[in-house]
């Protein structure tokens, strides 16, 4: 039976193509010369075809804790593709790669020290229930994209601003986008994400109700983090459109939810079933 050279693609394959994308930006920075980009975004795009090689040969599910982080990893090096060409002049990959590798990473620790294959379902589930936590595992999964890029555009607007406020020269320092632009790209992924983590949370309690396992996985670390993900996104609309906070302090909690969407993501799934390894 011939093996593909596929099934040899492992994390360390895209995630130090990431690691060297990253620090070539980096040098450019340091060091302002075409190259650096033209060679970040070879290594960039080496590590998207890679990391796109083993989810379609391995297919890691949403429910484990490693596949979530690997497919929000994936949707966010493209992210990091599409702005790198779009926002050429800007520092873009300095701060999104870092996410990118970071989440890599942490699959990678969750998958050794959990191995496994896990799919979502329970015993007994049908094609309809099985449907109904891939749509709750997809409309988690775009909720997270709008939680990581409000989180990345709101460390750049913490820097930007403070850039500002002492009065810094624009030509002495990393170029970035403009507080207007942040301050929106903010706004709009909260208000994008939202919608789908309340969506999905309905779905994955139909679920466990369904399950018959909601009494027991209520108090699950998976369940009480994404819960509390939604009730601070509940205040920052809030505080956004009620109490019309600075976008600093929004800035602030925003950040908060991403560190609690990567307590989630790593967390157990009620729904996963643990068989046999792959």
């Amino acid at each position: 039976m011939t093996v593909s050279p596929l099934q040899g693609i492992t994390h360390a394959c895209f995630g130090l193509s990431y690691l060297c994308a990253f620090l070539l930006e980096f040098a450019r920075l340091l060091w302002p010369a075409a190259g650096w980009r033209v060679a970040g975004l070879a290594f960039g795009v080496a590590g998207v075809f890679a990391q796109s090689a083993y989810l379609l040969v391995n297919q890691p599910t949403p429910a484990a804790p490693y596949g979530s982080l690997l497919w929000l990893a994936w949707v966010l090096a493209l992210f990091y593709l599409y702005g790198t060409v779009h926002h050429a002049k800007q520092a873009w990959a300095v701060f999104v790669l870092p996410v990118v590798i970071g989440l890599v990473g942490l699959s990678l620790v969750l998958v050794t020290a959990a191995p496994g294959h896990t799919d979502f379902g329970v015993p007994g589930w049908a094609a309809g229930e099985r449907f109904w936590g891939g749509v709750h595992g997809l409309l988690i999964l775009l909720a997270s994209v709008g939680v990581c890029v409000s989180f990345l555009a709101s460390v750049m607007y913490l820097i930007q601003a403070r850039r500002l406020r002492q009065k810094i020269a624009p030509g002495t320092v990393v170029p970035m986008l403009s507080l207007e632009r942040l301050e929106t790209m903010n706004r709009r992924a909260l208000n994008g994400a939202f919608p789908m983590l309340t969506v999905g949370l309905l779905v994955g309690t139909m679920l466990l109700e369904h399950g018959h396992a909601f009494g027991e996985n209520v108090l699950s670390l998976k369940v009480l983090s994404t819960t509390g993900l939604w009730l601070v996104f509940l205040l920052l609309l809030y505080l956004r459109y009620g109490a019309h906070v600075p976008p600093r302090r929004l800035a602030l909690f925003s950040i908060g939810a991403f560190v609690l969407l990567i307590v989630a993501l790593a967390a157990a799934h009620p729904f996963s079933v643990v068989g046999g390894g792959q």
